[in-house]
């Protein structure tokens, strides 16, 4: 897997929104998800319109931990979601290929394109980190500690054994080294005689 960060600046994160919001509604149905729940893109893909329509919450069985976990749903992300999926049936995929299957059912879109729609878009808006569908989970994390400074219960959230691996997860270690280190050695301004 590629290392990817979390899109630090919020600004930045508008731009992701407004773009996918103008260009493809499933794909910025995909990165709300994402960015609001901070689940892995592989329990994204999986979601179906019965599991996040007229809810408070979304409940999942976690495909890589074999766990159950329960995530807020969001005003906002409720009504992206609510507005996306009011012609949906509640068994269809929230983020739905093109592609069926070989009976002719529908799948969701597959963890590649996942990635292409994530760095197509960063390519649009000139977006020049590092970019994947971790990214979104990475997001989520980023912004959730910068807002409560609460590794604990980000460390709970992702289910990593030590705080030091979720800091180390959403980048916030490496971001205080390069200040550090940026800042080291700065010239003096010397004073003019």
């Amino acid at each position: 897997m590629r290392y990817v960060q979390p899109i630090r600046d919020m600004d930045q994160v508008q731009e992701f929104m407004e773009y996918l919001d103008e260009k493809n509604k499933r794909n910025f149905i995909m990165f709300m998800l994402g960015i609001n729940l901070g689940l892995r893109i592989s329990d994204v893909l999986q979601l179906r319109v019965k599991d996040v329509r007229n809810k408070a919450s979304i409940k999942i069985y976690e495909k890589k931990t074999g766990k159950y976990k329960q995530m807020i749903i969001s005003d906002e992300l409720r009504r992206a979601v609510k507005e996306y999926t009011k012609n949906m049936k509640p068994y269809d995929f929230l983020l739905q290929s093109r592609k069926k299957t070989k009976t002719g059912g529908q799948k969701p879109i597959s963890r590649v394109q996942a990635y292409r729609i994530m760095k197509e878009t960063a390519d649009a808006i000139g977006y020049t980190g590092d970019v994947g569908t971790h990214t979104m989970r990475k997001t989520f994390a980023y912004h959730f500690y910068q807002q409560t400074n609460d590794v604990a219960t980000l460390q709970a959230i992702f289910g990593h054994k030590r705080q030091s691996d979720t800091l180390r997860y959403i980048g916030v270690e490496q971001e205080k080294v390069d200040q550090v280190v940026n800042n080291l050695f700065r010239r003096r301004k010397t004073k003019q005689k």
